[in-house]
């Protein structure tokens, strides 16, 4: 899925951490060591608690690519998890990556 939203790949950075938070069940996190000047790389993880134990599972990564004009070329792309509940967790990636989609071109 590729869409525009409006501001800095920093900003749309932040606005995806939010809803990322909001929905609870996912991790939106920045990779620095994976982007650049221009491209921000974020890893799209389910998050699963039990007492101090965290799981994260890899559902997969946002680009987010600066295009000028404050706006942001937003890729979502996703990773097959390896795990016993794979199309839970493809179903909950694929809710994610739609919710994204339709907060971002509402505030259009």
């Amino acid at each position: 899925m590729e869409f525009i939203a409006q501001g800095s790949p920093c900003t749309v950075a932040e606005r995806i951490e939010q809803c990322a938070i909001a929905q609870g069940n996912v991790s939106a996190l920045v990779v620095p060591w994976e982007g650049d000047r221009v491209t921000l790389s974020m890893a799209v993880t389910a998050v699963k608690g039990d007492g101090w134990a965290i799981e994260h599972t890899n559902l997969g990564t946002i680009t987010l690519t600066a295009a000028g004009d404050q706006t942001t070329i937003v890729t979502i792309a996703p990773h097959e998890p390896d795990h016993p509940d794979k199309q839970r967790l493809a179903a909950v990636f694929t809710r994610f990556a739609d919710e994204l989609h339709r907060t971002f071109r509402a505030a259009s």
